[in-house]
């Protein structure tokens, strides 16, 4: 219980950390990533208004036909920043910032940020 504590709270503080980095808060959306060991959620968040403008996860019913035809977290993980693009570009946004939100740019974090660069997104 203790370690389990222990990795938490040290998550939290990169938590923390990477939204005092990001710099231009207020300025472009903001695309906040959360992963669970199973699923993946994205969601733009105006930080001006502090309304959440769109989101999109592994668990959205939208997606299930495309993501029963693939099998890894990565890939799934793919199809969620290809959604996400595509709800971004009818929302007229071109420049965002994306919050890792404290987890590593690897893995399921980084294959969402490139499918959505491969949309056209800037960030």
């Amino acid at each position: 219980m203790a370690k389990t504590n222990i990795k938490r709270k040290a998550w939290l503080k990169k938590r923390v950390r990477t939204k005092l980095s990001l710099g231009h808060l207020g300025k472009y959306p903001r695309l906040v990533v959360f992963k669970s060991n199973k699923h993946i959620y994205g969601q733009l968040v105006d930080d001006n208004t502090q309304k959440t403008l769109l989101s999109s996860s592994t668990k959205d019913k939208d997606l299930v036909k495309d993501l029963g035809a693939v099998s890894t977290k990565v890939e799934k993980s793919k199809v969620v920043g290809y959604s996400l693009a595509k709800k971004i570009k009818t929302q007229k946004i071109d420049k965002i910032v994306y919050d890792r939100n404290g987890y590593r740019y690897h893995g399921r974090v980084k294959a969402m940020a490139d499918a959505i660069r491969e949309k056209g997104i800037n960030f």
